[in-house]
């Protein structure tokens, strides 16, 4: 055991499954361990670092914005913050506003408590139901775990949950379970923890049709599928809908923490109803700038676009020549996966892979899950699925 997994057994919660390698650097979509082995980084700190590591823009943006001013309150105008909120909202092309947080699960939190506000007002009667999807994934606070669909997220350990929660197995599901107490309907467009799972387009459009009859909620989770992830900025733009609040985090700050939720009730939150004490400060606002910057260039040079087809192109060609592994390719834009035959080999692909210098990432279903930086080259592509076909071949 090194010095360094001791001091983490010994003084860090064991909260995760660690690996202790020790990555020291990294440079694009490559990683370097503190014995100098290089990997390719096709998980991207679990979607987070959107323009891949070190990445030249956002290092001199964060420090010149450190030497300068890191934080103050809320209760000030934050430039940058205003300014972000500004363009996250006219890349969407929808009349909302923003809510900053530090992360996914926070954003979640804002759009809970913005729909039970509007549960509270907007009715003659009080509702307060939010129904989501089996298999989804919303966070690990109390409330968003209980608003993920896994069963298995709801451990007895951290009961009693907040009430207020149904699940249904699919988007047809949804209709017969809406009571006089729902309030909304909280979606991944394409679900992530859940095993890469793109829902059907047609399916989603009737939904918010629906929903929107009834003055009800469409809830968006796009905390994995936003920021380009997709192709385009929202995977809501690709499904061609209108959501009423849309959550984003991951990719929006290149390795910064930040999350924001943001909606078309406008009006909903007044000074007091919620607040966050690190939420949209200088820094992580500074960096969600810079990131959009970077990749809004790379979408309009079509690069984004070239690098997508190239990656489909790859895993769909695994799983048609490797049945034996893998029962089908999905996923969309840069957020894919490989459906294996079963969690032994999916497991085992996972170890093969890191083992040849490869970090690709476990998601349900069994399913092996690709989510690289989106400014990837494609020497960086290529190297990578040499790698993979090596671990493969290891099997």
């Amino acid at each position: 055991m090194s010095e360094l997994e001791q001091v983490d057994r010994d003084y860090v919660l064991g909260s995760y499954a660690r690996n202790y390698t020790n990555f020291v650097r990294g440079e694009g979509a490559k990683l370097y361990d503190d014995t100098g082995r290089e990997f390719i980084d096709f998980g991207s700190g679990i979607g987070v670092c959107s323009i891949g590591h070190a990445h030249p823009k956002l290092s001199e943006a964060l420090c010149d914005q450190a030497s300068k001013l890191i934080h103050v309150s809320n209760l000030q105008v934050i430039e940058p913050q205003a300014r972000l909120a500004e363009r996250i909202v006219k890349l969407s092309g929808y009349d909302m506003r923003c809510f900053f947080g530090n992360s996914g699960a926070e954003a979640n939190e804002a759009a809970l408590k913005i729909a039970r506000k509007y549960g509270e007002t907007a009715f003659d009667t009080k509702r307060y139901k939010v129904i989501t999807l089996k298999h989804s994934f919303h966070g690990r606070t109390i409330t968003t775990v209980k608003a993920t669909g896994q069963k298995e997220m709801h451990k007895p350990d951290f009961s009693p949950y907040p009430a207020g929660f149904a699940y249904v197995e699919s988007i047809d599901a949804i209709y017969d379970a809406i009571d006089d107490e729902t309030v909304a309907v909280m979606i991944e467009l394409v679900q992530g923890e859940g095993g890469v799972q793109p829902f059907d387009k047609g399916e989603v459009q009737d939904l918010a049709k629906f929903l929107r009859s009834r003055d009800l909620l469409l809830i968006v989770d796009e905390v994995q599928t936003g920021v380009y992830r997709t192709g385009e900025f929202l995977a809501s733009q690709l499904y061609e809908i209108e959501p009423d609040i849309i959550t984003l985090a991951k990719g929006l700050g290149g390795g910064v923490p930040i999350g924001v939720a943001m909606t078309r009730l406008k009006e909903i939150f007044k000074p007091g109803d919620h607040g966050s004490t690190f939420g949209g400060n200088y820094l992580s606002t500074r960096a969600g700038l810079t990131v959009l910057e970077v990749l809004k260039a790379e979408q309009d040079r079509g690069a984004l676009a070239e690098r997508i087809e190239i990656f489909s192109s790859y895993l769909k060609g695994l799983a048609e020549r490797l049945p034996e592994y893998f029962t089908e390719a999905v996923g969309l834009g840069l957020m894919r996966g490989l459906r294996c035959v079963d969690a032994e080999i999916q497991g085992a692909i996972l170890k093969a892979a890191f083992d040849e210098g490869l970090i690709v990432l476990k998601a349900g279903r069994n399913t092996v899950r690709f989510l690289p930086p989106l400014t990837i080259t494609r020497d960086e592509i290529d190297e990578g699925f040499k790698r993979f076909e090596k671990a493969l071949a290891t099997l």
